[in-house]
């Protein structure tokens, strides 16, 4: 089983940058696709960025540009760096990982969050 825990989250002024982290823990966890994906008050879970088995990486057009997701040498450190913040990037953000091998997979493993705030 693989457990994930998130850092990194804070308050950052527009135009910003912060970095998230997200340990796994796990004997298969290298192995695993891992993603970010946030959530607002009020507003449904969004998926962010992910990084398959491959390397491959995926993100949602709110993001493109702003940030970049990337796994260490050992792929069980998974990271998010946001830069260019705006307001509406704040939420709890989420990291995620499935052993599943497809393009969009159902995410079997979660972590706690990280709260970011972006003020204006």
């Amino acid at each position: 089983q693989v457990q994930l825990v998130e850092s990194g989250g804070g308050l950052a002024q527009a135009g910003g940058s912060l970095r998230l982290s997200c340990a796994a823990s796990g004997r298969t966890a290298s192995t695993y696709s891992m993603a970010w994906f946030r959530q607002a008050p009020g507003k449904e879970r969004e998926f962010v960025a992910s990084s398959n088995w491959i390397g491959s990486t995926y993100y949602t057009d709110s993001v493109k540009g702003r940030f970049s997701i990337s796994r260490d040498s050992a792929k069980i450190t998974l990271y998010l760096q946001m830069n260019s913040l705006k307001p509406e990037d704040t939420a709890v953000y989420y990291c995620a990982a499935t052993s599943s091998r497809t393009i969009r997979p159902k995410y079997d493993y979660w972590g706690q969050g990280t709260q970011v705030t972006v003020s204006s």
